[in-house]
Formats: C-alpha cells, structure tokens, sequence
C-alpha cells in the first residue's frame, strides 16, 4: 500500500552547493503517470530509480574543494618531514636522507603547483580528487619503502588516504583507491630498504611477521574503505531525505497558508460584498425612474457603498498581513472529517479505486474529537492513502478511530501487501515498497513512506504497518480471507486535540 516513492530526492531539493536534493527543481513527470499530490510530490514519482539513487548519493557527497586537500596534504609534509629529522638527528639512526626529502617536496611540489594554478575555492571532480588521493598513496608508499616498508610503525597511515577517498568518492573510485593501496602494500612487502636501526641493519623481522602486516594492512584497507563508503552513504541518504521532507511539509505549509486565505477572505469580504450588491441594486431600481428619485437616499446608498468598499480594503489588507481574526476556526477540524480531506484529492483521481471512510469508534467513546489541521498530518495521510490507492484492487479503506486516551487513522487496502523484505525496512529512505503499482508505474525513489512517517512522527504519532485482514480492522466490510496492507497512526489525544475540545478534560 506505501510505494515510499515520492518527492524529488537529492537530485530535486536544495540544501548547499551539493546537497539533499541537489536540483532546485521538481523532476519533470513520466508520461502516463498520474502526479498525485497537492504539489506534484507523487508516490507514483516518475523517476528512474537505481539511476536517481546514484544521482542523489552523488549529490549529497559533494564536490571536494581543492583547499581541503591542500590543507591536508600540507599537515601531511610537516609530519612527514618532522618525523624523518627526529629520527635521523634526535634518535640518530641512520636513513636515506636525501631521498626521504625528495619524497616529501615531491607533496609540496605538488601543493605549490595546485595553489598557483588553481583558485582556493575550486572545487575537484572525483576523477580530479581521485588522482590526487592515489598521488598521496603512492608517495606514502615509496617514503615507506625508503624506512623499513610494512615493518615501519607509521605503515598504518596508509588507511589515512584511502579512508578520505572512501567518504568523499564514488565507489568506482573509491575501489580504484583501494586497488592502488593493495598495490602499495604488496611493494613493501617485497622490496624496501631496512629499518633504521643501531647497528645498521641489525634488526631484521621474520618473513612471516611481514606476511601478516601485509594480510592485516590488505583487510584495513578493505574494511576501511567499504566502511566508509557505506557510512557516508548512508549519512547522504538520510540528509537528503530530511531535506526532501522539510520540502514537502513547506510546500504543504504554503498550501494551507493560501486555503487559509481564501477561507478568510471569504468569510470577511462576504457581508460587505452583499451589503454592496443589495445597495447596488436599490440605487439601480430607484435610477429607473429619474424625476421620482429621491436623490438624498441615493446619495445616502452612495456613502454606503463607499464606505462598504473601504472595508473591503481594510480586509484586504489585514489579509495580506495575515492578521486575520478567526484563524482557529479555520484551524480546527474533526479528526474524521481531516482525514476525509487528505483522501479527497487523492478519491477525485482514482475513479476506479473506492475510498470508503468509516469511524470505528465505540459509541461510549463521544463525538469526533476536534484537532489542529496541521500540514504535517494532512500531507502524511495523504501519502498513505494514495500509496493504498495504487496498489489496491478495488478498495481503500479510511478509518478513524478515538477513544480516552488515543486517536487514531488506519488505512487498510485490498492489494498485495508488503513483502517480508520490504517489512523489514519500510520507514528507512530509499525503500521502495512494493515494486510496481496497479497502473504498471515503477517504484520510485523510496521517499515518500519516509517522508509521511517523519512528518506525522513530528506530531506525536505513532506509526505502524504491516498486513491484516480486513475482518481485524473493520468487521463487516470485507471477506473473511480478503487482507492487505495496513498503516495506522495514533497520537496522545493531548498531542494534536484542539484545546479545550476534549469531552474527557470537561472541555466543550
């Protein structure tokens, strides 16, 4: 019942230079594909998957700015440099000095060059980020190689490099890292100049102790590197998602924002415009026949409408300073009723789909309680029901339910379900549901469930999902053996009740 494909993922929100949802832009829809939604936030979203997840993972990393590198390759030639004088002067054993040096002015060569040639501010496409990571890798390894190889102390930072290339590229060339790295360590394994030591070359290490640095440094740089990639990933993933979903809660936001509006204005300008419509018409019956007009009268309606027309202004304007008396009326709404007006957007399009509301309550349980109209949960039930929409057979089903302590929205369709697999991660970003809906659509990006879930949790719901036979949920409405997928949401009724509504607190 939820495809979790909805709005634009990375590759549609805005959140920096390289970002959550990196396109300012929704991405346009498929032809065929019904764009549900107020905004065209679709759980029928008309992108491609495997290749807008990579769109959206490339996004998030963002580009690598050349100063970052040159910053830590700088910190690498200091400590590159300070160790080699400490050991050869302060210790005094014996190394190749001058070819340790050259290894090292190789890495501020390079800096120098970049920083002449480059503003400070360019930012590095991975292939560019890429070469410069396995340049730092390969001089590592030859500055080893001239210190005892995988027998020196400082053979670990090896992972320093790869580990950077793993959080901040591709997995192609992150792996392309790794190789380089793998081939690195096999070099000094087989062929290094001796660890300094007193006297010179007295210490020597089995061959078997240089195997296993060698098998250990070849798994940290392995797990490193698929750890990294896997966090950074991940952490991308989420932050677009969160973008993705304070998108979507402002662009409801506005919506409701602009039904506010309409609504007051509405009920402001109502009595003024009947005021100026009836005198209008008064003065135009008394206009028919000019020598019996009583031309004070008239000039009385005149001031009238004058003045009925400043008000209209006045409205107008505390309208659009938004300083409109009334605003909890407008605000406030049976829970049944909110939930029939998340479906209705969705019930107008779906012809062939019936979305039948019920209230489950018990009758001891009172009348509908009354609640904040919030963006969050219309736009969260919204989801649900639409995602039902799609894989349903037939039928939808809306329920509300309330009681002492909880109210709570269900809603139940006549589709497949969900899978076991998809069960086990509904509710993370980038899960697609259930595959392809009704209508033969693909999944989407994976957001839309997440995005719901987010926004209603915001509120102090409580989400479940899973499959349940319609008799469980609403006896009498279905077969006994007819079942699908099931998402319910309960609050506190302290979370989301309108204050002072609640016929259990002594409210009216």
């Amino acid at each position: 019942m939820v495809d979790q494909t909805a709005p634009p993922t990375a590759a549609g929100v805005s959140t920096g230079p390289a970002s959550g949802d990196n396109a300012a832009a929704l991405s346009p829809a498929t032809p065929g594909k019904r764009r549900g939604g107020v905004f065209g936030l679709s759980v029928f979203d008309i992108l491609d998957p495997a290749a807008d997840r990579e769109a959206a993972r490339r996004s998030l990393r963002g580009p690598v700015r050349l100063r970052t590198l040159t910053t830590l390759r700088w910190l690498a030639v200091a400590g590159q440099t300070s160790a080699v004088l400490m050991v050869h002067y302060a210790l005094g054993y014996p190394l190749p000095l001058g070819l340790c040096l050259a290894a090292i002015a190789a890495s501020a060569w390079l800096n120098l060059f970049t920083t002449l040639r480059f503003s400070p501010q360019h930012y590095l496409t991975d292939r560019e980020a890429a070469a410069s990571i396995a340049f730092d890798i390969a001089q590592l390894c030859v500055l080893l190689g001239l210190t005892g190889g995988l027998n020196n102390p400082f053979a670990a930072l090896i992972l320093a490099p790869v580990t950077i290339a793993a959080s901040v590229l591709p997995m192609r060339e992150t792996a392309s890292i790794g190789v380089i790295a793998f081939v690195g360590v096999t070099a000094m394994a087989l062929a290094h100049l001796p660890l300094p030591w007193l006297p010179a070359g007295g210490l020597v290490f089995p061959r078997i102790y240089t195997f296993g640095l060698w098998v250990s440094l070849c798994f940290a740089v392995a797990f490193f590197s698929i750890y990294a990639h896997r966090i950074a990933a991940e952490a991308g993933q989420m932050k677009s998602a969160l973008a993705a979903t304070q998108l979507a809660l402002s662009r409801e936001e506005r919506l409701a924002a602009i039904g506010g509006l309409a609504a007051a204005a509405a009920h402001e300008l109502g009595t003024p415009l009947a005021t100026i419509q009836l005198t209008a018409k008064e003065m135009a019956e008394d206009l028919k026949d000019r020598e019996a007009a009583d031309f004070d009268a008239l000039e009385d309606d005149a001031k009238l409408l004058v003045s009925q027309a400043k008000r209209c202004r006045e409205i107008l304007g505390r309208l659009s300073r938004q300083d409109v008396g009334g605003g909890d009326i407008l605000d406030h709404v049976t829970i049944d009723l909110l939930a029939k007006q998340a479906a209705d957007p969705i019930a107008d399009g779906q012809a062939a789909i019936a979305i039948d509301h019920q209230i489950l309550a018990a009758p001891e349980a009172g009348p509908p309680p009354m609640v904040r109209r919030r963006s969050e949960i219309v736009y969260g039930l919204r989801n649900f029901v639409e995602n039902a929409s799609a894989f349903a057979s037939t039928k939808v089903l809306v329920a509300t339910s309330w009681d002492e302590a909880e109210i709570a929205v269900s809603v139940l369709d006549d589709g497949p379900g969900f899978s076991a697999e998809v069960l086990a991660r509904l509710g993370e970003p980038y899960v697609s549901a259930r595959g392809r809906s009704r209508a033969g659509g693909k999944g989407g990006l994976g957001l839309g469930f997440f995005i719901a879930k987010t926004l209603l949790e915001r509120t102090g719901g409580r989400v479940a999902f899973g499959n349940r036979r319609w008799s469980s949920v609403a006896p009498g409405l279905g077969g006994e053996e007819e079942a699908g997928a099931w998402v319910s949401v309960a609050w506190p009724r302290r979370a989301i009740e309108a204050d002072g509504a609640s016929p259990f607190s002594g409210g009216a």
